[in-house]
């Protein structure tokens, strides 16, 4: 994934945003992979909660979104 990348000191988790996300505009999403779960926040609220996923879990998720052209 390209475009903005920054590390949460306070999780120590790597996000990622791709440059598909429309910049400033606020309408983004941010993900963060780890071993066992991949986790989607919103960017305009960092420290608020995340969705968590198995690795599986977000193939089917992804598959799911995709079906909506989102």
């Amino acid at each position: 994934m390209t475009g903005y990348v920054r590390t949460d000191e306070k999780t120590g988790l790597t996000w990622h945003k791709s440059s598909y996300s429309g910049g400033e505009q606020g309408q983004c999403v941010e993900v963060a992979e780890t071993a066992r779960a991949i986790q989607i926040r919103d960017s305009k609220n960092p420290d608020g909660s995340s969705l968590v996923f198995t690795p599986a879990e977000f193939s089917v998720f992804i598959q799911f979104a995709a079906e909506f052209d989102v």
